[in-house]
């Protein structure tokens, strides 16, 4: 990461270009500096741009007195509405005493910067040494935990939608992934034997995923009926950034929805790298972890939410068919690391389903 200058900079000082950088890329950082100039009155010694970000170009600023910023270039304007609604969400829930990235307004008090060339939100600079992407370990299993549980309790609140209790096996669609995978081993089959390694691999995992679908549809029948709410709407492992072990921030909120808290108790909870990265054993030990810090954060909590969250994180999982989709859907997007997390995805959400039982019987006998 780069440092910031001490001395003033008679202009905002791009980052270093690597090797093949187009200019349209140089000018898209001049522009970001000319925004923050113009915008939000901040003067940058240092712009660099930061990889992640699938909907938006991300950038660390650092200004001449040293500060760190986060810049956020949205791609397109179709959907700045929802944008500013997902932004909205985060200060209200930073409101309610839950760790979030606080959003600097424009100088016309904007949440985000429309009138330039670049539409942009800016963000203080949460301070973390790493996401929950690479997996959930240790003390972190109970400070996700904690954090989830502050963050639900404060969502239940939104005037959005309250909190309602609605059919469990509503929460995924066995019918509509049925007929995915049956296109999807269509479309596979139709371009033997010209597959490659990982889409041979990819129609094999389909055929599996499709034959055990109906245990799946019946283990989503008997789930009890759980609560929908507001919820945060991408709660994943790169949307929860730790110091040490505690959670510095949750970031990246989508606009405020109604979904099922299960399901996202599950998003980060039955990611596929934690479950494969410790025997099932130790894996349970840290999901009992969480949701006991969970229910300490948020009393409310239903006991059965916490517990068929184990199972809705299984049927998500197999009812996907992402990444098995990609060489078919989005072939632009497919590299090494997709397809070690397909394989990673697959073999964990089996495991799961054949572990289920005795899963959820331990979890509920630690929530009693």
């Amino acid at each position: 990461m780069s440092t910031a200058s001490q001395q003033p900079a008679s202009k905002p000082l791009a980052a270093p270009s690597p090797p093949g950088r187009t200019a349209e890329k140089e000018q898209i950082t001049a522009a970001v500096a000319a925004t923050l100039v113009l915008a939000y009155g901040l003067h940058p010694a240092d712009i660099t741009r930061i990889p992640e970000g699938t909907a938006t170009d991300n950038y660390l600023v650092v200004d001449q007195a040293g500060r760190r910023h986060f810049a956020k270039v949205y791609r397109t304007r179709d959907h700045l509405d929802l944008e500013r609604a997902s932004i909205e969400l985060s200060e209200y829930c930073a409101d309610g005493g839950v760790a979030t990235a606080q959003a600097t307004r424009t100088r016309e008090h904007e949440l985000i910067e429309t009138n330039g060339r670049l539409p942009m939100s800016l963000w203080s600079y949460a301070p973390h040494t790493a996401s929950a992407e690479g997996g959930l370990t240790g003390a972190r299993w109970a400070a996700v935990g904690t954090a989830m549980g502050r963050l639900h309790a404060r969502l239940a609140t939104h005037p959005a939608a309250a909190p309602t209790l609605e059919p469990g096996a509503a929460v995924c669609d066995v019918v509509a992934s049925r007929d995915r995978f049956e296109r999807l081993i269509r479309v596979y089959q139709q371009k033997r034997p010209t597959l490659g390694e990982f889409e041979a691999w990819a129609l094999q995992a389909a055929g599996e995923r499709q034959a055990i679908l109906g245990d799946v549809e019946r283990a989503l029948a008997s789930l009890p009926q759980l609560t929908v709410q507001v919820l945060h709407g991408d709660m994943a492992g790169p949307n929860v950034l730790f110091k040490n072990d505690e959670v510095s921030a949750i970031v990246d909120f989508g606009p405020p929805t109604p979904g099922y808290l299960a399901w996202e108790i599950a998003r980060l909870s039955c990611d596929p790298k934690s479950v494969l990265d410790n025997s099932a054993e130790s894996w349970l030990t840290g999901y009992t972890d969480l949701t006991l810090a969970y229910r300490d954060a948020n009393p409310k909590a239903s006991s059965d939410d916490l517990v068929s969250s184990l199972r809705v994180g299984c049927a998500a999982m197999l009812c996907s068919a992402f990444p098995l989709s990609v060489p078919v859907e989005r072939p632009h997007i497919l590299d090494a690391a997709t397809e070690a997390y397909g394989r990673v995805r697959h073999e964990a959400a089996l495991m799961l389903l054949d572990r289920l039982p005795v899963m959820e019987e331990a979890l509920r006998d630690a929530l009693r």
